[in-house]
């Protein structure tokens, strides 16, 4: 799950601006793009909008140079090396209508939101993406803990669609699928070329339903398939339990909506409990809210320490520090990461090591996430969600790709979840003892 940033404990909201507003804030624009515009987004003809760039422009985006977003001029006129003209994209538009060989089964809500999927794609980073109305539903869902699925958190890793975590009692982790296996086919449809978001929608869909994987596991010479009845995935975001030596274990298992105050509790039953040493199980945990990671991190660091740093495109720096209500720093504590611990869980776990003394990593190298997105809502039901910026550790760490590497490396066999043994839990039990 990608890591989400929320200003003043909200999704950042935007305002919706009524017609009488929004034309008197384009008066400056070009009044005959401005017609073209507000025919586009209303759903008129688009046939007008190519009909005009005709007139005004041969549809040339001039050479190949890279342009950045801030610095292109959108015109129908004056070729130049800045100039792109959009009646480009309403060529290709009026060809699609006038030729395709379904044209009648076209939807142009579809095809809009598709150019807009293709623009954010074209940036490189598979974080940075488009929300319609069906996706942005899921996507709450995601955060909140209840949707329907396989109950599997997916990344690309090398280009490949790959499993970063499977959920707790979900289908997917029933069934086997484990954190790093690479997902060849849907359904017996290559995932080749297939975004991340795409793969998501195939592998969802209603509780009752199969759907069939194939994976590839490192370690072996062949692919399987693994079939999957899709339920309704609930999940609880933290758990508590007591065990032996006064050991607490705080299993958490993303950081979403329910996730602060839920840890908060689990800290508070640890203390009233006598706990003399804390496993703070982040294993399988794909991240989540920002600010639940800064929150967390404030329940077991001094006030004022340093959880993440946000470094935006032009090199700036932003310190997110702890804001007091330290419970339990002074705990011996050991941090259970693996594969599947990604984005805020790094961002957690990194704090911990570098702030703290009495802190341990078990287990194996986290996936290597290390970008803030922010998800900004454009319409009732639509969102973007963008990369706004990357994270470093306290001291100035970049993980992205790179991940974070326990101080004890502990690896969980096949045979291990055959027998439903946890080697890297019990190094944590010892370790506190």
């Amino acid at each position: 799950m990608d890591e989400i940033k929320k200003t003043d404990e909200a999704v950042i909201q935007v305002q919706e601006i009524d017609e009488n507003t929004y034309l008197k804030q384009k008066k400056l624009f070009h009044k005959s793009f401005l017609f073209f515009l507000v025919v586009f987004l209303i759903g008129g003809s688009f046939f007008l909008g190519y009909k005009k760039g005709q007139e005004n422009g041969g549809g040339s985006t001039g050479d190949n140079k890279v342009i950045p977003p801030s610095e292109a001029i959108f015109i129908n006129k004056d070729n130049s090396d800045k100039t792109i003209d959009f009646s480009l994209f309403w060529k290709v538009w009026s060809i699609l209508r006038e030729k395709y060989v379904d044209k009648a089964n076209l939807d142009s809500t579809k095809l809009f939101y598709g150019a807009i999927d293709g623009m954010l794609a074209a940036t490189g980073d598979p974080y940075t993406t488009f929300f319609s109305p069906e996706e942005n539903a899921a996507f709450k869902e995601d955060i909140s803990g209840t949707f329907s699925g396989i109950g599997a958190e997916m990344g690309l890793k090398d280009e490949v669609i790959t499993v970063i975590a499977p959920l707790d009692e979900s289908p997917a982790e029933k069934a086997g699928l484990l954190a790093g296996d690479r997902i060849i086919q849907i359904n017996g449809e290559s995932t080749t070329n297939l975004s991340l978001d795409d793969a998501v929608k195939k592998i969802r869909g209603e509780k009752g339903t199969e759907v069939k994987l194939t994976i590839f596991r490192d370690g072996e010479e062949a692919t399987r398939e693994v079939a999957i009845v899709r339920d309704t995935i609930v999940v609880k975001s933290v758990r508590f339990e007591m065990k032996e030596n006064n050991i607490a274990l705080i299993r958490v298992s993303r950081f979403g909506d329910d996730t602060t105050e839920g840890f908060a509790d689990a800290v508070k039953q640890a203390k009233e409990k006598g706990a003399q040493g804390i496993v703070v199980d982040l294993r399988n945990n794909p991240g989540g809210y920002l600010e639940a990671a800064v929150s967390m991190g404030s329940l077991m660091l001094p006030a004022g320490k340093i959880v993440v740093m946000e470094e935006t495109s032009n090199g700036t720096r932003k310190e997110m520090k702890t804001k007091g209500g330290d419970m339990i720093s002074s705990l011996k504590t050991v941090v259970l990461i693996n594969q599947g611990s990604a984005s805020a869980s790094e961002i957690l776990a990194g704090a911990l090591r570098e702030n703290r003394d009495n802190i341990t990593l078990v287990g194996k190298k986290s996936f290597g996430k290390g970008s803030v997105q922010e998800l900004i809502p454009v319409t009732k039901d639509t969102a973007v969600k963008v990369t706004v910026a990357k994270w470093l550790t306290p001291k100035g760490n970049q993980i992205n790709h790179v991940g974070i590497s326990p101080d004890v490396e502990v690896d969980i066999t096949r045979d291990d979840l055959t027998a439903k043994k946890d080697p890297q839990m019990d190094k944590a039990l010892e370790l506190l003892k």
